[in-house]
């Protein structure tokens, strides 16, 4: 199978038949990532932890992960913002993460909330994981087995971290970014949040001056919740220019935009990092140039 027929890096999703062949593996750890955005004129949006659709149904063995409340650094002025390595090595040894595991992602939410732990873990040195292709909600109308109530306390792990890799950037690499032809900046947000017609702001409407719109929810299959085929993704990174450069991908808080930047690395791109404080700090300042239309 030729690059533009296939993945470059295949691993780094899983099939939901594949998963289901793998339950009671002693090494494998499932982490449901869900979390809900409710949009709140005031403050944007609510983050509500999805414990509750957890307990309601889960795939077997999983345990749940509050992204904010575990996997974020918990004095920062934006939310879901990178956390201390000594942090996230704390949390993911406290769900048995560690040497020799294998860790599968997903959400029954967007599938974007699976992509952005599996970016954590990759910033973090650590590359065993994987994304249920389909998430939650393919595993369940697949009528394969659920389990309910709360997960059952996992024996801890060992995560150390060997190496912060710099997969994240700040405002300056950004700005750097605008005018430069040997990078591409990718926005993850919806076409009219693009533009500055409509959907949720983040502040003053519109997008990075420069930029280009590639929806993280354009890369997926709405009818079945997988990610579009390896040749369509390509054809759409390949419609804005995303290869042959730099890229960097942005949303509105570093969600949306690990899930550009895991279709990016599993096409093979080798230069991908992600603006983590993303619209949350870009349109709420007036130094830094946007754009509409």
């Amino acid at each position: 199978m030729s690059t533009a027929e296939g993945f470059v890096h295949p691993e780094f999703v899983i099939e939901t038949e594949t998963l289901e062949g793998q339950l009671g593996d002693a090494h494998l750890r499932i982490l449901d990532c869900t979390t809900h955005l409710i949009p709140d004129p005031k403050i944007t949006y609510q983050v509500v932890p999805g414990r509750a659709d957890f307990e309601r149904g889960h795939v077997p063995g999983a345990q749940f992960v509050d992204l904010q409340g575990d996997l974020s650094d918990k004095n920062h002025r934006f939310r879901f913002m990178l956390p201390s390595s000594e942090d996230f090595a704390a949390a993911m040894s406290r769900f048995g993460i560690g040497e020799g595991t294998r860790v599968v992602l997903y959400s029954t939410a967007n599938p974007w909330w699976a992509t952005r732990v599996w970016w954590l873990l990759r910033v973090f040195g650590f590359d065993d994981a994987a994304v249920l292709n389909g998430g939650w909600q393919k595993w369940s109308r697949e009528g394969r087995p659920v389990a309910t109530g709360p997960a059952n306390p996992a024996s801890p792990g060992n995560f150390v971290v060997r190496e912060q890799r710099p997969l994240m950037v700040g405002k300056g690499e950004v700005l750097q970014a605008i005018g430069d032809h040997g990078t591409c900046t990718i926005n993850a947000l919806l076409p009219e949040q693009h533009a500055g017609t409509g959907g949720n702001t983040y502040g003053r409407p519109g997008r990075i001056r420069g930029s280009v719109n590639l929806p993280a929810a354009h890369l997926i299959d709405p009818a079945t919740n997988e990610f579009l085929p390896p040749a369509e993704l390509r054809k759409r990174f390949e419609a804005i220019g995303a290869f042959d450069k730099r890229v960097i991908t942005y949303c509105g808080g570093g969600i949306a935009a690990s899930a550009d930047a895991l279709a990016l690395v599993m096409l093979g791109h080798s230069e991908v990092k992600l603006y983590d404080a993303s619209m949350s700090e870009w349109a709420t300042d007036p130094d830094l140039p946007m754009a509409t239309g």
